[in-house]
């Protein structure tokens, strides 16, 4: 009489060997992870598919009580509407955001990835120090030093200028950039530089050369982040600038949601936060393989 395997004996009444209880105990929990997962990704998804489906509703079905929660007629009025608001309509405000926005990541990226290779590969006195100054900037509130920044904005002539708040955001976005950027350069091993150093590649031209390939990703995630933190900011903009043509497509939805006697038009306004969102969701998409590998490179060097 032979004995068979442990492994292949049955593990119970059921008569499942352990390694099928195994594969069952293993899908279970996959079932349940991409359960979670796409619960998770429903909650996060459903105030952008309300503020679409609202923004497709003719403006008198989007204020019935009780409300309709899809629409009747898919209907572009409520986007021609915003068309009307102030003296530009929502055009001129989304090149006003455009312009900030990559005035701001140019400056961004070229100040970011000086202040990270400098950091990374050059040894100067009151190295870590410095370092050390520029990230406890992350720790300030902003809101608590906009006061400043206008009599500063005011007294170089730039305050209500786009290039003005667009030098406010580059000085909000340079601490992460340059820790950013730090920990991308320095994950790149010194052999590839001192080999290029060895071939008479002067420090500027092995950066231009060599290295902004090697860190692309760490470059992509800051110019997200210094995109769409530009895009979206509302306080700096509302205090920093009071010429009304001259609003960003943040503020100008303020124009939308207040109405004419206080009434709100709904509708425009969904409009406007889809107008807003679209632009942040296409760079994001285009470039999430970058901005990952960009963390993932700036989280695990020291």
């Amino acid at each position: 009489m032979t004995v068979a395997p442990l492994r292949d004996r049955p593990a119970g009444i059921s008569g499942l060997t352990q390694q099928q209880t195994r594969r069952i105990r293993q899908r279970a929990l996959l079932a349940i992870k991409y359960f979670v997962l796409t619960v998770l990704a429903i909650l996060f998804l459903f105030p952008i598919a309300w503020s679409l489906l609202n923004s497709l509703k003719r403006p008198s079905e989007s204020l019935a009580i009780p409300p309709t929660y899809l629409p009747t007629e898919i209907v572009f009025e409520n986007y021609t509407q915003l068309t009307s608001f102030g003296n530009y309509g929502v055009v001129g405000h989304v090149e006003n955001s455009a312009i900030v926005a990559l005035m701001t990541v140019f400056g961004s990226l070229v100040l970011s990835t000086l202040g990270g290779y400098g950091f990374a590969r050059f040894n100067f006195p009151g190295k870590n120090a410095l370092f050390i100054m520029v990230l406890s900037t992350l720790m300030i509130p902003f809101q608590s030093i906009l006061i400043p920044l206008f009599v500063m904005l005011v007294r170089f002539e730039l305050n209500d200028t786009l290039v003005g708040l667009a030098l406010v955001y580059i000085t909000f976005q340079l601490p992460f950039g340059i820790f950013l950027m730090r920990n991308s350069f320095l994950a790149v091993p010194k052999e590839i530089e001192e080999a290029a150093l060895l071939d008479g590649c002067s420090s500027l031209s092995l950066l231009y050369r060599m290295m902004l390939r090697l860190v692309l990703p760490g470059i992509v995630t800051v110019a997200i982040y210094a995109f769409i933190n530009s895009w979206n900011e509302f306080l700096a903009a509302l205090i920093f600038m009071s010429d009304q043509d001259k609003f960003t497509l943040p503020v100008f939805l303020t124009l939308v949601r207040s109405g004419i006697y206080g009434t709100v038009d709904w509708g425009a306004l969904q409009a406007g936060v889809i107008v807003a969102i679209f632009p942040c969701l296409v760079v994001f998409l285009l470039l999430q393989r970058y901005y990952i590998n960009g963390l993932i490179g700036g989280a695990v060097n020291n």
